[in-house]
């Protein structure tokens, strides 16, 4: 497919996308480790019905990553207030959202934020409160390791040594986190380009150090109850995710109060990739409900 690349200028950096089709907008943001084009095999038949619009994350991809420590600037709101600033810049009033993983994080914190900019919520296998606490569990010990690894100031430098090491890297997460290990075997070399790009690995791994603060009062239990979230959400859960697990949807309903909530067998963290034709149905079904049910109306009266 010719990719219709494109770059904005928000909240102080330049952020790429890419953007297909026409309709009501659904934004797509990516969790780790990904960038825009983790949802190579999902844009093209989204973009039959809707505006599809996937960027890169602030410090991923084709997107800026700005000087500064993680504390300065790459935490939570930068993220939200880059996705405020997309929008805005598009012309945007409301939108959908698609996201998992880092994604997820940022589509709750801007939904909370900015309520009227959100249309509804669409998540694969979603961080959330309920989820917290139970990452720390001594099961997971084996799978959460690289949380940890990515603070340290020396892990960049070390996977980007050689393109056997980020290839070992990228390529042991996506088999390893895969319902099926080979699902990635077609696109791996794309992943090891872009996170090889210059400032990626930093870039995606600042991330971690600036959640992590946040991360360890939810899982201390320290953190503010917030009220549920009332927007129309859509959560899809891969059985195979090795340590988001799917039983820890069971607390979804403190968190989203309009849900519908399915786990998806053959599927493992990355939903979208693995299986595409079912996330696009799923995607698809679920904001043309929206749209017919009068979600999006601030843009129709904006047209």
């Amino acid at each position: 497919m010719d990719w219709n690349h494109q770059t904005v200028e928000t909240n102080g950096i330049r952020m790429h996308l890419v953007r297909h089709g026409t309709g009501h907008p659904v934004v797509l943001l990516h969790g780790w480790p990904e960038f825009w084009y983790a949802w190579h095999k999902n844009i093209p038949a989204l973009a039959e019905d809707f505006d599809v619009i996937a960027p890169d994350l602030r410090g991923f991809g084709q997107s800026e990553k700005p000087e500064g420590t993680a504390a300065e600037a790459y935490t939570l709101d930068h993220h939200v207030e880059d996705l405020l600033g997309l929008i805005d810049a598009l012309g945007l009033p409301k939108i959908g959202i698609v996201s998992h993983d880092v994604g997820s994080s940022i589509a709750q914190a801007f939904t909370r934020r900015y309520p009227d900019r959100v249309a509804g919520l669409f998540f694969f296998n979603v961080l959330y409160p309920g989820v917290a606490s139970r990452l720390a569990g001594p099961e997971n010990m084996p799978e959460t390791w690289y949380q940890g690894f990515h603070q340290q100031p020396w892990a960049a430098d070390l996977i980007g040594s050689s393109r056997a090491a980020a290839r070992i890297y990228f390529g042991n997460m996506l088999s390893h986190w895969a319902h099926d290990p080979r699902a990635f075997d077609d696109d791996l070399e794309a992943w090891v380009d872009n996170f090889l790009a210059p400032g990626n690995l930093q870039g995606g791994f600042n991330w971690y150090t600036a959640i992590f603060p946040a991360r360890l009062a939810m899982m201390r239990g320290d953190g503010t109850a917030l009220p549920p979230i009332p927007h129309p959400t859509r959560v899809r859960w891969g059985v195979s995710e090795p340590f988001m697990k799917p039983d820890y949807a069971d607390r979804l309903g403190e968190t989203f109060s309009d849900l519908d909530y399915a786990a998806v067998p053959e599927a493992g963290h990355f939903v979208h990739y693995e299986q595409p034709d079912y996330a696009n149905r799923e995607i698809a079904g679920f904001f043309d409900g929206l749209a017919k049910a009068g979600y999006y109306a601030s843009n129709d009266a904006e047209s």
